[in-house]
């Protein structure tokens, strides 16, 4: 996975089920918004399996993005990311949180969210060029603070970051005209951002 972002961490503790779930949901959010995903991340998508017992919305989501891999070409789908997010000049997205939050970018949004990413020990990587409040860059920091058992932390930073414009975002994401396997990510992101709102809210 392309790591947008850094953290020095002590060995994660070990995780309950759900906890797992959670963490390996934002990593996988996080590297499919980081970057087009590799020919090994689609075919990992398409070998996953699923319990068929399990009858729930965000059940369904998974099953439709993992139809959708099975679907997908990898150069069919880097050039889906590149209209979406990338453009000539910009993407049909901008994902971006000051974007969505205030409608312009490098607003007050990201100024407060580099000073909680320099108290949480989490660095830009150098090679990055996106500011960090990339949708992408967020789900890996919220991977790397549920991983890591920093549960307060983790409600916080999406409480602080995420829950104003994520799901607004992935409902988006899913009714651009150039999302064909990144409508899946936006159904499976939304309900997941969803989830997370009620759970860090509760």
């Amino acid at each position: 996975m392309n790591e947008m972002l850094t953290m020095t961490t002590t060995p994660p503790p070990s995780l309950d089920h759900v906890t797992r779930f959670r963490a390996d949901a934002y990593a996988l959010l996080g590297s499919l918004l980081a970057q087009a995903p590799s020919a090994d991340l689609l075919n990992w998508l398409q070998q996953v399996e699923l319990d068929e017992q399990c009858d729930t919305p965000m059940h369904e989501a998974w099953s439709v993005l993992q139809l959708a891999a099975q679907r997908a070409e990898e150069a069919q789908v880097a050039e889906e990311y590149q209209n979406l997010f990338i453009g000539i000049g910009r993407g049909e997205l901008v994902p971006f949180g000051s974007w969505y939050l205030t409608g312009f970018l490098m607003e007050k949004p990201l100024v407060a969210l580099r000073q909680d990413l320099a108290a949480l020990g989490i660095e830009r990587d150098p090679a990055v060029k996106e500011p960090e409040d990339h949708v992408g860059a967020l789900c890996q920091v919220m991977a790397l603070l549920v991983e890591s058992g920093e549960s307060a932390a983790a409600a916080g930073f999406f409480k602080q970051h995420l829950q104003g414009w994520t799901q607004q975002f992935f409902t988006d994401l899913q009714a651009a005209s150039a999302a064909h396997f990144y409508s899946a990510v936006g159904r499976f992101g939304e309900l997941f951002a969803a989830q997370e709102t009620l759970l860090l809210n509760d």
